[in-house]
C-alpha cells in the first residue's frame, strides 16, 4: 500500500483537483470569487450547519453500489472513495462526477491514501480478498484479517470520532476484528449484518401475503450466514402478529413452510451470485438505509451486527452478531428488548457459538 501511495502521488493530486472547476481564469484565477457579488452587511455561514462526510473503502461492485445509492439519496455533502487500484479508482470517481447535473450537489474525492478520509462521519468498509478456487473459508478469513490490519487503523487515526460500518464478508467476524483493531467503543462499530437478510425475509412474506413489504415487520438475527435465526414469533403485518392471528382464526400452517421461507432467505444471495457472479444493488440500498438512520439520527430499529455479549443468554465470549438495534448519530443507541421464544433463543446461542468457534480457530 505504501508503494502504491508513493508511486501514484502525482495521480492522486489530479484526482482531487478534478473536484472543482472554479480556477478557470487566466493563470488559474479563482472565478468563484468574481462570478458573484457579495451583499452588504452579510454574516458568515452559521457554525452550527453540519457538513456530512462519508468514506467508502473498496471501489468494487459492492462499494460502488453503496456510493451510487448514497449519492442519489442525498446522504452526504462529501463522498470519498478509497481503493488500492488507482486507475479504477479515478475512473469510478470521474464517472460519478460526470453525473453531477443529475444528482444532489456532493463533493466526490478519491485516493489510495487514507489521509483523504480525515474527518469522516461514517466509514463504510467493503474491501475484501477474493476467494481463490479450492481455498478454505478459514484461509480466506486469515487473508481478510491481514487486509483489515492495513485498513482499520488508518481510518481510526484520521477519523477518531467516526462510526465504522463493516460490509465485507464474513461480516460478523470482520466487525469483531474491526472493533479490536480500531480501539473504538462498541457502539461505534457496526456490521451490516442481517439488515439485507431481513429485507429479503420481508419481501418473501409480503409476496406470500400479497402485501407491501414496507408493511411487514420481520427480522432475521444471529449470524449473517447459514446459522441465522428467523424470528417467526415477532412477525407482524400492518401491526397484526401473523402467527397469533392464524392460531386465533384456527388457520393451520406448516412449520416446514416457514422453514422453507427461511431457507430461501439464506439461499437467495447464492442464487444472485450464481446468476450474475456477485451481489450489489440490494446491499447498496441496505447500507444506504443504515447510513440514513445513523447520520440523520433517525433512531430506527435495524438488525445489525453488534457486540452481543450478555444478551439473550449469550455468555462471556466476545462476539458480534445481528440483533434489532436502534441507530442514530451515536451509532448503536441500544438493543431492542425483543421477546424470543425458547427455540429462537436456543438457535441464537448456537449461532453465537458458531462464530465464537471460528474466531477461536483464527486465534482472535
Amino acid at each position: 500500500m505504501t508503494y502504491l501511495i508513493t508511486k501514484h502521488k502525482q495521480r492522486n493530486t489530479k484526482m482531487q483537483k478534478s473536484e472543482s472547476t472554479s480556477s478557470l481564469g487566466p493563470g488559474g484565477l479563482d472565478l468563484s470569487q468574481t462570478f458573484f457579488r457579495p451583499i452588504q452587511s452579510a454574516a458568515p455561514p452559521s457554525p452550527t450547519k453540519r457538513h456530512t462526510k462519508i468514506s467508502v473503502i473498496g471501489a468494487g461492485n459492492v462499494g460502488m453500489a453503496i456510493a451510487q445509492t448514497i449519492l442519489t439519496q442525498d446522504l452526504a455533502d462529501e463522498l470519498v472513495l478509497v481503493d488500492a487500484k488507482p486507475d479504477k479508482l479515478r475512473g469510478e470517481m470521474l464517472d460519478l462526477q460526470h453525473a453531477a447535473a443529475f444528482l444532489p450537489r456532493t463533493k466526490i474525492l478519491a485516493s489510495v491514501d487514507y489521509a483523504i478520509t480525515a474527518g469522516s462521519d461514517l466509514c463504510i468498509v467493503t474491501a475484501g480478498a477474493r476467494q481463490i478456487p479450492d481455498e478454505s473459508r478459514l484461509n480466506l478469513l486469515h487473508r481478510n484479517i491481514a487486509l483489515f490490519r492495513n485498513i482499520i487503523p488508518p481510518l481510526a487515526k484520521f477519523s477518531p470520532e467516526t462510526i465504522l460500518m463493516i460490509v465485507s464478508n464474513p461480516v460478523d467476524v470482520l466487525t469483531y476484528v474491526s472493533w479490536k483493531l480500531s480501539g473504538f467503543p462498541s457502539n461505534r462499530v457496526i456490521g451490516s449484518g442481517t439488515n439485507l437478510d431481513s429485507s429479503r425475509f420481508r419481501f418473501l412474506i409480503a409476496d406470500h401475503l400479497d402485501v407491501n413489504a414496507q408493511d411487514v415487520q420481520a427480522y432475521i438475527i444471529g449470524e449473517h450466514g447459514d446459522s441465522s435465526v428467523a424470528l417467526w414469533s415477532s412477525i407482524s403485518v400492518g401491526g397484526v402478529p401473523v402467527l397469533n392471528f392464524l392460531e386465533r382464526q384456527q388457520i393451520p400452517y406448516e412449520k416446514e413452510m416457514l422453514e422453507n421461507i427461511h431457507k430461501q432467505v439464506i439461499d437467495s444471495a447464492y442464487e444472485v451470485i450464481r446468476l450474475k457472479e456477485y451481489t450489489s444493488w440490494a446491499i447498496g440500498y441496505s447500507a444506504a438505509n443504515l447510513a440514513r438512520s445513523i447520520l440523520r439520527d433517525q433512531r430506527k430499529i435495524h438488525p445489525v451486527s453488534v457486540l452481543a455479549t450478555g444478551l439473550h443468554g449469550i455468555g462471556d465470549g466476545r462476539v458480534f452478531l445481528s440483533l434489532p438495534a436502534q441507530l442514530g448519530r451515536g451509532g448503536v443507541l441500544g438493543v431492542a428488548n425483543v421477546h424470543l421464544s425458547e427455540e429462537e433463543e436456543e438457535k441464537l446461542r448456537e449461532s453465537a457459538e458458531t462464530l465464537i468457534k471460528v474466531q477461536s480457530l483464527l486465534g482472535i
